[in-house]
């Protein structure tokens, strides 16, 4: 009885933990706006604009992100091209990257000193509003569909496709007739995804937009600029309405998805291969290679901007940018520290919510599921914005523990998706069989559940923690005096103009991350092999 009053009394606090961290502060944001609020901000022909403004964005980087994130998919999952692993792996690599590298390369390359506007083109141009923004967005986004795609077209069983050849159908044909059909709720999913992202996202808006306002930034400037809490809070709750209604129907969406690719998945007789016309793998191949470059320069900007005196007016090489790092020690440490921690914390809970929610019989398992899920439909702004709000409520000015909290919980929905895709996959039959041995519910989660979803647990922390290490949005509100974080300060240096100290800061800061990112790597791999040999030599 004591045993499995502990799993209740953890169950509890992780309940607890929820409605603390995520549901109070959100009532916070509802209750702080008066009617009056609500009133000057519908009425205002300036909110109106930044409405439409975030609907504009919106619809059109979800669109063009789906498209090139589609293509791009179909070129290296169904097209005999060359360099596919390459570029399978560019993608991939982009979203391992600190978001902050996106906004900053962008400016670098695009901007009035740009690379490619100035430097090559001699154009006296500036990309800052929708054009740039859009872009931006573009290329940060595009990943996330790339990837949805890529796991839908290689799960499209082989004979459909097949069945249309042998009919005569050309290969231009069954792309449009079968495989888009087929993949067509893969398609909506990632746009779903998409939007609920561009609508919170902030680091690209703060940088590129200009006066385009959009309404994620301008939560943040009407509490910082005009101390307008109740504006900023209007403008939140219209922001995360959409967010919801989208995360909403992506989650459905989801679940249909996977009933529909269960019938159509498998294997089937392959017949030969047909190939692709010249033509199309030439304009596949370049399409994929334009991509690819666009994203590398965003690296190499970063590089070349970091070891440069004055981008795109003195290129001369210098170390000046390099040695200034050592006043940033405390940001640098503070971005690792936290992301670190918040990784741990929000991968430990996603395993610990995931556990209740499938391989427990507990009750008000459905508000876990919810309440883990929440923070995926508020934007970033909107939860920084809740727990300054809360944190003002309660007098707690603890700024670490907050920023803490905004990234756990920031992070957490993604990391339960993982694991509750990890988890079902191992049979219940284990469970059972270590329940008929005496291993109580703990036991069969740490020894069981837990050994065999290494490779997922360690997939969340590296996603929480590299989103940890670059994230602005929820941040940008908790950061203090005491608890500067490196990627606000490379945010505030780029607005000052100091591209030279920005780029030096994002390309250590970027070091860093990919450095901690290996170590764990080789770490767990070490883990797997010591493992092994203990297995055998057991055997």
């Amino acid at each position: 009885m004591v045993k499995v009053s502990k799993i209740k009394y953890l169950y509890l606090a992780v309940i607890l933990l929820l409605t603390a961290c995520v549901v109070f502060p959100l009532a916070c944001v509802l209750l702080t706006p008066r009617l009056k609020d609500f009133d000057s901000v519908l009425s205002s022909s300036v909110w109106r604009g930044a409405m439409l403004n975030t609907l504009l964005e919106c619809v059109s980087s979800t669109t063009l992100s789906v498209l090139v994130g589609y293509i791009f998919a179909y070129a290296v999952v169904k097209a005999d091209i060359p360099l596919k692993k390459l570029f399978g792996f560019i993608p991939i690599l982009h979203l391992m990257t600190p978001p902050f590298v996106g906004g900053l390369s962008f400016i670098l390359l695009f901007g009035r000193q740009g690379f490619f506007t100035h430097t090559l083109l001699g154009l006296d141009v500036s990309l800052y509003g929708f054009w740039g923004l859009l872009i931006a967005q573009v290329l940060c986004f595009f990943p996330i569909s790339y990837l949805m795609c890529a796991q839908v077209l290689r799960r499209i069983n082989p004979s459909l496709e097949q069945a249309a050849r042998a009919m005569g159908a050309s290969k231009a044909r069954i792309a449009l007739t079968v495989t888009v059909p087929l993949c067509a709720n893969g398609i909506l999913s990632a746009a779903l995804f998409i939007a609920v992202s561009v609508l919170s996202d902030f680091g690209n808006p703060m940088i590129v937009a200009g006066r385009f306002r959009v309404l994620a930034v301008e939560v943040y400037t009407q509490l910082t600029g005009w101390v307008s809490a109740g504006t900023s809070a209007v403008l939140g709750i219209i922001l995360v309405i959409p967010s919801v209604i989208l995360f909403i129907l992506q989650n459905r969406l989801m679940k249909k998805q996977e009933a529909k690719l269960a019938t159509i998945g498998g294997k089937g007789s392959p017949l030969p291969e047909k190939k692709s016309s010249p033509l199309t793998r030439v304009l596949l191949t370049v399409f994929c290679s334009f991509i690819s470059l666009l994203i590398l320069a965003q690296f190499v900007s970063i590089l070349a901007g970091a070891f440069q005196k004055l981008w795109g007016i003195n290129t001369a090489f210098t170390l000046d940018h390099i040695k200034m790092m050592g006043k940033y020690a405390a940001e640098l440490k503070n971005s690792i520290l936290f992301a670190f921690i918040a990784a741990i914390f929000s991968t430990i809970l996603a395993s610990l919510i995931t556990f209740f929610v499938s391989r427990t019989s507990l009750p008000c398992k459905k508000y876990l599921d919810i309440g883990v899920q929440i923070p995926a439909a508020v934007p970033g702004s909107l939860f920084g914005l809740a727990l300054s709000l809360a944190s003002n409520r309660l007098h707690l000015h603890f700024s670490a523990l907050l920023i803490v909290i905004a990234m756990t919980v920031g992070f957490m929905p993604f990391s339960y998706r993982i694991i509750t895709t990890v988890f079902s996959q191992i049979k219940t039959t284990l469970d059972d069989g270590a329940r008929s041995l005496g291993a109580n519910k703990m036991q069969v989660l740490t020894t069981i559940l837990a050994p065999l979803s290494t490779g997922g647990i360690f997939s969340s922390f590296i996603y929480d923690f590299v989103r940890g290490v670059g994230t602005i949005s929820a941040v940008i509100f908790l950061v203090s005096f005491n608890t500067p974080l490196a990627s606000i300060r490379i945010l505030n240096l780029a607005e000052q103009g100091e591209w030279g100290k920005s780029a030096a800061l994002a390309l250590i800061l970027t070091a860093l991350t990919f450095g901690i990112l290996l170590v764990g790597k080789i770490g767990l791999k070490i883990l797997k092999t010591k493992k092994l040999r203990s297995n055998f030599q057991s055997v």
